[in-house]
């Protein structure tokens, strides 16, 4: 059961008073020398940075769920999970794009979204240092930023040839996994890859047609899916079915775009 009225312009409220306070923590440290990134990656495992402004972000943001949402559970890249009874999680990354944010480019965001047993209802995707926030769910769709508010809406029907797919490793994954992406890379028109959760803002935003990558976790696109959704687009896994419990993951504009790539991908990871 979907929250009522009262409920969704609550986590709302709350939704917005979370971006807020991971802003604050987020720029006090970006584009400072000296900030410290630890590698929490196990061996042999890609470079997975974590730093002191990714703590101090989710725990500013769980310190106003404990105060204003205490009966909500939590599922947060830092530090965990905590049980709730409502029904409904906040699922937190507070930098998603933690090598972007390190490295000075402003791609890296903060991303918060509601869940429910069926997955996300509700998201943020914040760039706090460009100062953009497209939010996504409960019958809004919306991008607040230098220009002010304007609303989302995915790409609508196109030529595949023409399109524009986005990734954030030129790697993708595993061996299979990039012949699959290849796949679809080389019968698009342009093919960009480093853009982490700002790839499905762009997205959701009308600019691009196709985000593709593997090896998610349920916090790096809980919030992305909810965005995309509310725009108009699509987010699934690479069958076809259900993407917030993370892996592999394909967003796409329309459910043309979607359906040609999907094909792509299953050919080659399924044949």
């Amino acid at each position: 059961m979907r929250p009522d009225d009262a409920t969704q312009t609550d986590l709302i409220r709350v939704a917005h008073l979370l971006a807020d306070a991971a802003r604050v923590e987020t720029l006090r440290l970006f584009r400072v020398g000296g900030l410290v990134a630890d590698d929490k990656a196990a061996a042999g495992v890609l470079f997975d940075p974590v730093t002191e402004a990714d703590r101090a972000a989710e725990k500013a943001m769980r310190a106003i769920l404990a105060a204003e949402r205490p009966d909500d559970g939590i599922v947060g890249e830092e530090f965990g999970t905590k049980a709730g009874t409502s029904g409904l999680t906040w699922v937190l990354d507070p930098i998603d794009g933690t090598r972007g944010y390190i490295s000075g480019t402003p791609t890296w965001g903060v991303l918060i979204a509601i869940s429910d047993a069926t997955g996300p209802i509700f998201g943020i995707i914040d760039q706090p240092y460009i100062g953009e926030r497209f939010i996504g769910g409960f019958g809004r769709a919306d991008m607040t930023g230098p220009h002010g508010t304007v609303p989302l809406a995915t790409r609508k029907r196109r030529i595949f040839a023409d399109a524009t797919l986005l990734s954030t490793f030129p790697e993708v994954g595993s061996a299979l996994e990039r012949r699959a992406f290849e796949a679809v890379s080389k019968t698009v028109k342009l093919t960009r890859f480093g853009m982490d959760c700002y790839g499905y803002a762009l997205l959701a935003a009308g600019h691009v047609d196709l985000v593709i990558e593997a090896g998610l976790q349920p916090y790096d696109i809980h919030a992305p899916i909810a965005v995309i959704k509310a725009a108009g687009g699509i987010v699934s896994n690479w069958q076809g079915g259900a993407a917030h419990h993370g892996g592999r993951v394909i967003a796409a504009a329309n459910a043309d775009i979607h359906a040609v790539a999907l094909a792509a991908l299953q050919e080659v990871v399924d044949g």
